[in-house]
């Protein structure tokens, strides 16, 4: 009698892995019909088919997909935003991140093509995908909003505020900021402290849009460049960047140069990004999510310790790391501080 083999694993993680996309696509469908905007109270079924539009039967089963993948509750037949559905998913929302869901989605167009991608490589530039365009930059600041007020921009102050020279700070540049709620965070937790927001010309255009909005105009100023090649001002006391260094990675000390000689003495350059560690394999949320880019020749990502070494290299006197946990997954935070 053959007897069955001996197994001591278990492959339960492979079919969870299998059945992943499903979850993804349940919560994209969901973006684009506007599912979630119709549960802030509980509805049946049938109740929400009627607003959508949609068939009932198929909509009941849908929302059970939403159900069992935690996004909505369902009690006595009804159903509902959990908390976090009900945080992130609902349009006209301060903190709705549906259009950065879906467009964060869509980069991982190159997986369609990953078999050819392993055995062939990255294919050549495609200028349908020219992240230089101001356009481009434009629109992904305008989508990334919302993701900096509901996460980093809150995490951002209190790390902040929490330096020893906080107090005394007069001055601060947000490199790279983006929309710019970053900065106005960290702006407003301080009594006086002014700040710039330094991004692309076509950036700080939507930078300014916030500003007005949070009535920031009298403490924030914008500057517009490329800060590979062009001056990013002068006596600042702290110099913020989040997840915005890797278009320097092939030139980084040149940058952070740039970074230590803009600063006063004394001065701070606060460093929020992905450190890549265990031979570029963990974290697992950072590797992955950055997997179809680099596949596609675009791999921009830092392993830890790259940014900090550069700061030493350059002169910073003191530089201190350590790992934060985020809504991306675990970053490093390098504070380099100036003589």
């Amino acid at each position: 009698m053959k007897k069955l083999p001996e197994v001591n694993e278990s492959f339960e993680e492979l079919y969870r892995m299998l059945i992943a996309p499903i979850r993804s696509k349940l919560l994209l469908t969901s973006i684009e019909l506007k599912v979630f905007d119709q549960l802030s109270e509980p509805r049946s079924a049938e109740a929400v088919a009627e607003a959508l539009g949609t068939h009932p039967e198929n909509t009941r089963l849908f929302l059970d997909g939403l159900a069992a993948s935690d996004l909505v509750v369902k009690q006595d037949g009804l159903y509902q935003n959990t908390p976090v559905a009900q945080t992130f998913l609902v349009e006209n929302t301060p903190t709705f991140l549906g259009p950065m869901l879906t467009i964060t989605a869509q980069t991982f167009f190159a997986l369609d093509d990953l078999p050819k991608l392993v055995k062939e490589g990255p294919p050549p530039p495609s200028p349908e995908a020219d992240m230089g365009s101001e356009e481009t930059w434009a629109q992904f600041a305008s989508v990334v909003a919302n993701g900096e007020r509901a996460g980093i921009a809150r995490q951002a102050p209190e790390i902040v505020s929490g330096l020893p020279e906080f107090p005394s700070f007069t001055k601060m540049l947000d490199l790279g900021g983006g929309p710019g709620l970053i900065g106005i965070a960290i702006v407003a937790a301080h009594p006086s402290m002014k700040g710039v927001i330094f991004d692309r010309p076509a950036i700080i255009k939507v930078a300014e849009t916030f500003i007005k909005e949070y009535k920031m105009e009298d403490r924030m100023d914008v500057l517009g460049g490329d800060f590979n090649h062009d001056p990013i001002g002068e006596e600042y006391d702290l110099i913020w960047a989040s997840s915005a260094l890797s278009l320097a990675k092939d030139d980084m000390d040149s940058l952070t140069k740039k970074i230590y000689d803009a600063l006063n003495p004394g001065g701070v350059f606060l460093v929020l990004h992905e450190g890549l560690t265990y031979e570029r394999t963990k974290p697992d949320d950072m590797v992955l999510s950055m997997m179809p880019m680099a596949l596609t020749g675009q791999d921009m990502w830092f392993d830890q310790g790259f940014i900090a070494d550069s700061m030493l290299r350059v002169g910073f006197k003191s530089v201190r790391s350590r790992t934060l946990d985020t809504d991306w997954g675990p970053m490093d935070l390098d504070i380099g501080r100036k003589a």
